[in-house]
């Protein structure tokens, strides 16, 4: 499909703002995708990392 000009493309005949939203909305999805599992990565080496200083310090080894 070829648009004359950028009014054009982001009106899409009346089509725009569905189009558009769509995109949106799978972009952010996309990007969620991509950052919720490396958020939960770094709270869990976080959570690792508290719980073997906890344990060290509870525990301490005498050599």
């Amino acid at each position: 499909m070829v648009f004359a000009n950028l009014d054009e493309l982001l009106h899409m005949g009346g089509h725009g703002p569905y189009v558009w939203v769509s995109y949106g909305v799978s972009v952010v999805a996309l990007a969620w995708l991509l950052v919720a599992p490396l958020l939960r990565r770094r709270a869990l080496l976080r959570d690792i990392a508290r719980r073997a200083r906890r344990d060290a310090n509870r525990n301490p080894q005498e050599d």
